[in-house]
């Protein structure tokens, strides 16, 4: 077996798991005591409590035009994996039994949350997602600056507002907020805190890893600079870029230069032009 092929393989059973845990999450703890978790699965589940319909089909048919959506404005690899993902959760919520593990509300609520944001946050570490915001949050960053955590944060507190409204139960829908608020921690625990990040690229070869990384929506910027212990004149490449996107970056600088020297940091803003001009 080749050595992509055996990374194809590991990426398969990592998206594997992370579909198994959001699952797990969705009908051991949330779906049991009719919690919410946030963005577009929140919506599949309150649209299934309310119409009484499957929670895997209707996870299926919400996240169906964005990942065709995603298909045509991104890359086909991590679509693909997404499409796996998303197929292969849908089809475990599906089949899995909906049975409650925590009779406690708050426990459901907390250990549902990790489950769920653990999956989601492997998922986009290994150069897929869980479907859903995660697409959208792609490909709006590469059009235009977003103030994207507003954006889901509004969207989670308009799907907990409806749950209230429906079933008039308040008490549950802060239980969905605090599972919401723990699946955020989850994922950035596992995957990266903020929404963007900086790279700095050390390469034997770097007018060849820039050629490549031009192909990407974002600028790249090179630094000169000078060997600490060579005082050899070198090049670094630096570019910022955004947590979606950083599992694309990883693979194309492993791809075509694996001994680079990478330094990811975590950048808290940016000022001027975001996109590549």
């Amino acid at each position: 077996m080749t050595l992509n092929a055996a990374r194809r393989v590991w990426t398969a059973l990592v998206m594997t798991c992370a579909a198994a845990l959001i699952a797990f999450g969705f009908n051991f703890l949330l779906i049991p005591h009719r919690l919410l978790s946030g963005g577009v699965s929140g919506v599949s589940m309150l649209l299934s409590y309310a119409t009484g319909l499957d929670t895997g089909i209707l996870y299926f048919a919400l996240n169906l035009p964005i990942l065709i959506w995603g298909w045509f404005a991104l890359g086909h690899a991590f679509i693909a994996w997404s499409i796996y993902a998303v197929a292969v959760t849908s089809f475990l919520i599906r089949i899995a039994p909906v049975h409650s593990l925590a009779a406690d509300p708050i426990l459901a609520a907390v250990f549902g949350g990790v489950a769920f944001g653990i999956g989601a946050g492997l998922a986009l570490r290994y150069g897929g997602s869980s479907g859903g915001i995660d697409i959208i949050a792609t490909i709006v960053t590469r059009h235009r600056e977003v103030p994207i955590g507003m954006l889901l944060f509004l969207m989670n507190m308009s799907i907990v507002l409806l749950q209230a409204l429906m079933s008039e139960d308040w008490e549950g829908a802060m239980y969905s907020l605090l599972s919401m608020y723990v699946s955020g921690k989850a994922i950035d625990m596992i995957h990266i805190r903020q929404l963007k990040v900086t790279a700095f690229i050390i390469s034997c070869d770097p007018y060849r890893l820039l050629e490549k990384l031009r192909r990407l929506p974002r600028g790249v910027s090179i630094v000169p600079i000078k060997g600490g212990y060579t005082g050899e004149d070198k090049v670094m490449l630096m570019t910022v870029t955004t947590r979606y996107e950083l599992s694309t970056l990883r693979a194309m600088i492993r791809k075509h230069d694996p001994k680079a020297f990478v330094n990811i940091v975590e950048t808290v803003s940016v000022m001027g032009d975001f996109r590549k001009v």
